[in-house]
């Protein structure tokens, strides 16, 4: 964007040159040019200051791995990729069978432990009305109590087992973790679902709010208010700008990040100074209108309510950045 200020200054001294006959001598091109640098840096310090710019911006999403809770075959995948889906909707099936057998069978085991702990609980009341009269032996009733204690934890371990198994059941049936869409779709009846972290069978995107992260050099943090007003100007898209406004400042930055590790820090990582990742929420109704792919890329301009009338210079360049986004790299 400073070179964009250079051309245009020099544009109009080669109009004025032309437009008013000043000889090129040894004192109107010097001239000129000192007037360049002191006008334009004067204009860049101010600017870039009250008003800065990030060349790099870039609309971030959110995406969850889908794993499978179950090992299984898959029957069914009736998503559709690309296609809003909501929180609850089914992603895919896995074969229900092998669960359901086995909730049968603890079904039955569970039924079986239950009847023996009721046997097990009316024997020890006879047992302990007969030992009221004066017929029993306590021995008896021990034995008795401890029966039915036997009983219930058996029965409680199946109730534990079957608990788990229909939780299994349920998971063979996949849904989407919140509103969004699945997209590159590979997954198809047949496949075999781990539940390995590494092989997820499936990328689910979250719908979220539209949101630009502009990254912004250290200098202007004393500018950077929450609310300023921001436009965005994306590659995709030449020509046209966005408004928005700033939402926050993310909180860290990852050039000074450290992780447990047995590496020392070293001098030459500590050069780069890193950028200020700031989130810039999209406020302009016309941006729905256009169908973008997450992570487009573009760049971003914050206004602050200093130097104001230095802003109107920033808009004029971000708005020609805009129209230069007409023009493909060659490579």
């Amino acid at each position: 964007m400073d070179l964009l200020l250079v051309l245009t200054y020099s544009a109009l001294c080669v109009f004025i040159f032309k437009v008013f006959r000043i000889p090129l001598n040894k004192w109107t091109v010097p001239t000129a040019v000192l007037g360049g640098v002191v006008i334009i840096g004067a204009l860049i310090l101010v600017m870039n200051y009250n008003h800065p710019y990030s060349e790099v911006a870039r609309q971030y999403f959110v995406t969850t791995p889908i794993i499978p809770t179950v090992k299984g075959r898959v029957i069914e995948v009736p998503v559709i990729p690309n296609t809003p889906l909501k929180e609850g909707d089914i992603l895919f099936k896995i074969d229900p069978r092998p669960f359901e057998y086995q909730v049968q069978e603890l079904e039955a085991s569970l039924e079986q432990a239950t009847d023996e702990l009721k046997l097990a609980q009316t024997e020890l009341e006879r047992a302990e009305r007969v030992m009221k009269q004066g017929a029993g032996s306590p021995r008896d009733v021990d034995n008795y109590r401890r029966k039915v204690a036997q009983s219930e934890g058996s029965a409680g371990e199946y109730q534990a087992e079957l608990d788990d198994a229909r939780y299994d059941l349920e998971q063979t049936v996949v849904r989407a973790p919140t509103d969004g869409f699945v997209t590159q779709l590979a997954l198809r009846p047949g496949a075999m679902a781990l539940p390995i972290g590494l092989k997820p069978v499936m990328t689910f995107i979250h719908k979220q709010e539209q949101t630009v992260v502009g990254w912004f050099r250290q200098n202007s943090l004393l500018r950077l208010e929450k609310g300023s007003e921001a436009e965005v100007a994306l590659d995709g898209i030449p020509g046209v700008i966005f408004k928005g406004e700033l939402d926050y400042m993310i909180p860290a930055i990852s050039e000074g990040q450290l992780v447990p590790t047995s590496e020392l820090l070293e001098f030459d990582r500590e050069k780069v100074a890193g950028r200020v990742g700031v989130a810039i929420k999209i406020t302009d109704p016309a941006f729905d209108d256009y169908l973008l792919p997450g992570g487009t890329y573009g760049q971003a301009a914050i206004y602050t309510e200093h130097f104001h009338h230095v802003g109107v210079l920033r808009r004029v360049l971000l708005r020609m950045n805009g129209w230069m986004n007409y023009v493909f790299p060659f490579h």
